[in-house]
């Protein structure tokens, strides 16, 4: 049988956050608020990395990759959202939610792999100091990107295939506010074991092994700190990776402390929440989290502002 006849449901219904009408209200104001900090601030870190020389690094080639990929991963799900809020419309095309589907698993490995690629070069820096520049070159840094990139792409693709084989007859209704990958494996009507034992293997390995990555880096790192004698040098070294950690913990915690919860404990509500996490509050606190205690970023920042205060004598 053609595969491809199998579906029929040419749209699907995303029920969102809230059906109250006051309530979405305040959600659409909140959301916008959001996205707007998000892509603002992401966007300031590109440019005040791009426009000082000082910042011209690998640490902060990355930090303007990570920056990128949080603009487009809110954009894969908040701007729907807004409109769906705005307009009372909560519609979505067959091909839309694919779509959407896609590049939310796509933004969502490539942000984990670029935090797993800060850890390396954290690594780097912090345990073979006198090699970092030799061995961390421009060439390796967009190698490192480039591999991210396909990794995060060959992942997503490989789900959003195997669900255009899956059939959506009568079950429309998407509890969530974007076309999540196990909202619609659940909706399917015909066997998804495929799909799901994709989900389990393929789609661990953009999260697991990076994570496992970053446990290992920061593991070689801590023990690189403790040999360092002088406390200012130990200060200064845990101060290079503080930022880092804070996104890493963003990032991870609330989707670890979500899934790997008992099953029983699962619930839309719950999923929801640990999803606005990771893909509106820590792209939104990532530009804050960066330049607070980085004094170079935040030199960088006043100068793009033009808020650099004149010398005086």
């Amino acid at each position: 049988m053609d595969q491809k006849n199998l579906t029929q449901v040419s749209e699907f219904l995303l029920l969102g956050l809230s059906e109250d009408p006051k309530e979405q209200q305040l959600l659409f104001i909140l959301f916008l608020s959001m996205y707007l900090v998000t892509g603002l601030g992401n966007l300031l870190i590109i440019l005040a990395i791009i426009t000082d020389a000082r910042l011209h690094s690998p640490m902060y080639f990355f930090l303007a990759n990570l920056a990128f990929v949080d603009i487009c991963f809110t954009t894969t799900t908040v701007p729907k959202m807004l409109v769906n809020h705005a307009t009372g419309h909560r519609e979505i095309s067959y091909a839309g939610c694919l779509t959407q589907t896609f590049f939310f698993i796509f933004f969502a490995s490539l942000d984990s792999i670029l935090l797993a690629t800060m850890a390396y070069d954290r690594y780097e820096a912090i345990c073979h100091p006198l090699h970092y520049t030799t061995s961390m070159t421009p060439q390796l840094c967009s190698i490192l990107v480039g591999a991210s990139w396909t990794a995060a792409f060959g992942n997503a693709l490989t789900h959003t295939v195997s669900l255009t084989y899956l059939s959506f007859c009568t079950h429309n209704k998407v509890p969530h506010f974007f076309c999540d990958l196990n909202a619609l494996l659940k909706l399917a009507c015909s066997d998804a074991f495929l799909n799901y034992t994709l989900l389990n293997t393929v789609g661990v390995i953009p999260l697991f092994f990076p994570f496992m990555g970053i446990l290992v880096s920061y593991m070689l790192i801590f023990i690189a700190v403790l040999r360092i004698p002088s406390r200012t040098g130990k200060q200064k070294a845990f101060s290079t990776c503080g930022s880092h950690l804070s996104v890493v913990t963003l990032f991870y915690g609330t989707p670890i402390g979500v899934y790997f919860s008992p099953t029983s404990s699962h619930t839309p509500h719950t999923d929801t929440v640990a999803t606005v996490m990771y893909t509106v509050v820590t792209p939104m606190m990532n530009p804050f989290i960066y330049s607070i205690r980085n004094k170079d970023m935040k030199a960088a920042l006043r100068a793009l502002l033009n808020w650099k205060p004149a010398f005086t004598r």
